[in-house]
């Protein structure tokens, strides 16, 4: 009997999936895509790109980290250095990158569609000998086609649900509010319900396998819903991370290869999208807690704490006001910072604390997931973040490299930072438009700074409140309908937030105030 009952169902699926397929139209097939070429010159701002984003001086520093100064290329040397073998504090950096990326999406309707997104890097205009990101080698000739997403969509079919019921499935980006949580391109599945006006999204994706038979996997599930009410958009978010092994396993590690703890974390988000008579508003807060503990097969010191716990949280509030050719805007942020006498700067368990005597046991700063591209898509600093000029620098930002492996939560481009943003934009003509903006960036990180690491003559760290008063100045040209130009100058006058230490001694030191000047050419297609 359950054999004809399976064999029923069987049959019946497959009637109602040969009834969508045979009613699909044939095949569209469409190409877009994209090249930029980008220019930097630019001083005491790191560069994730030689490795110098990631900091070495703190306990777990080989990780991008939920608190850290900035990276070898923005310290000074131990005075006992030869100049001549110093890094790039108080020098002036240059250097030019090349992005390409296709788009290839074979079309069925508006049932079903295949995407195939490739990405060809030149991460410098003379790279060294390399394949990824290494295309502006000498003699090019390089194997640096990426595959960025290879995904399919497909509307599920009719089955007594009286709304559109949509699927993603492959590599694909995974996330929601993506300038305050997370981006990030991984293998996984999307599902979405629409029921004007109310939006549902789940998701589910694989970020480490492990071993095939073990509990030692890292899985990320998600879901967010959102409404239209009027000229409004309200929405939530709920995303968990379960990571059985963390940090996320070393590229290119053995099979079966398992890291020193687990961690479980959790992002709560609520936002507000919308226009309020003449303002257009963009609300988020956004709330992570979580823990990360060792395994218990690896132990540490007799009454060394094995657990580190997480609570962090940021909010943000943009207000645009546009007016004919104008518009005029202003940012208010807040993410919360670290005590750093109660966590080490890489947060694992077993870690020695930044500051004082103790091991790690919180970690109060704001973070994101690992591997989340916030830091390129918040947008509001050319110092802080990747702003639209400088989105696609590998990178180049005031802040842990997120794409270095191990992975781990970090905090990303706004953890330990406030900030206040006024900003004007003037359309003068239909091929030009300038932007001013000003920004005040504070520090929130206790017994300590988020970006800085001077220390007192005890040797202690120095905690001071002011990162630096940004200024910036950038210019867009549409030469053609296809074809913008765009240039941005920006100087940033440090605060004391920003003193560095100098090597392992007690002496500190201030930067030269910030600069950068970016250009890019882009072409889409």
């Amino acid at each position: 009997m359950r054999k004809l009952i399976i064999l029923g169902c069987t049959g019946l699926l497959i009637t109602v999936l040969s009834i969508t397929a045979y009613a699909q139209p044939k095949l569209e097939f469409r190409a877009s895509g994209s090249m930029e070429a980008t220019s930097f010159l630019y001083r005491n701002i790191t560069s994730g790109a030689t490795g110098d984003a990631i900091t070495t001086r703190w306990p777990g520093g080989g990780f991008p980290v939920p608190v850290g100064n900035p990276g070898s290329g923005f310290r000074p040397d131990s005075p006992f250095v030869d100049p001549r073998d110093s890094g790039a504090w108080d020098r002036t950096n240059s250097y030019l990158e090349y992005r390409c990326r296709l788009r290839f999406d074979a079309i069925m309707g508006k049932e079903l569609s295949g995407t195939i997104i490739f990405e060809l890097d030149s991460t410098r205009w003379g790279d060294p000998a390399g394949d990824r990101g290494r295309l502006g080698f000498w003699t090019a000739d390089r194997a640096g086609v990426e595959v960025k997403n290879l995904y399919m969509d497909f509307a599920l079919p009719y089955f007594g649900i009286p709304v559109p019921v949509t699927a993603r499935v492959g590599i694909q980006p995974l996330g929601h509010r993506p300038h305050m949580f997370m981006i990030a391109d991984g293998a996984g599945i999307t599902g979405a319900i629409k029921a004007d006006p109310v939006l549902i999204g789940l998701q589910w994706a694989k970020a480490v396998e492990g071993r095939d038979a073990s509990a030692d996997d890292v899985d990320v599930y998600g879901g967010f819903v959102n409404a239209k009410i009027g000229t409004i958009t309200p929405g939530f978010f709920a995303f968990n991370f379960n990571m059985n092994q963390y940090p996320l396993q070393t590229s290119g590690a053995q099979y079966g290869t398992t890291s020193n703890n687990d961690a479980n974390f959790w992002w709560l988000g609520a936002y507000l999208d919308g226009k309020l008579g003449p303002v257009n508003l963009k609300f988020d807060f956004v709330y992570d807690y979580g823990k990360v503990e060792r395994r218990g097969n690896v132990p540490l010191a007799l009454g060394v704490p094995t657990k580190v716990k997480y609570r962090g949280w940021v909010t943000q509030i943009k207000l645009d006001f546009p007016w004919e050719k104008f518009n005029f805007g202003g940012v208010g942020m807040y993410a919360s910072g670290a005590d750093l006498r109660k966590t080490s700067r890489g947060g694992l368990p077993g870690e020695a604390v930044s500051d004082g005597p103790g091991f790690s046991t919180k970690v109060g700063s704001y973070v994101v997931p690992p591997g989340s591209e916030e830091y390129s898509s918040w947008g509001e600093s050319m110092f802080l973040s990747n702003d639209y000029i400088t989105v696609n620098a590998l990178p180049l930002g005031m802040r842990p490299s997120n794409t270095t492996y191990p992975l781990t939560a970090n905090r990303g481009a706004i953890g330990g930072i406030w900030v206040a943003k006024l900003y004007a934009s003037v359309k003068a003509t239909s091929w030009y438009k300038v932007t001013l903006q000003g920004l005040y960036i504070g520090d929130t990180t206790k017994h300590g700074n988020t970006l800085g690491d001077a220390v007192k003559p005890t040797g202690r760290l120095r905690d001071d409140s002011t990162i630096g008063w940004e200024l910036d100045l950038t210019q867009d040209i549409q030469i053609y309908k296809n074809l913008k130009w765009s240039i941005g100058a920006g100087i940033l006058f440090a605060g004391d937030a920003l003193d560095q230490r100098a090597g392992v001694t007690l002496i500190n030191e201030s930067p030269k105030n910030p600069w950068i000047v970016a250009t890019k050419l882009r072409y889409d297609f």
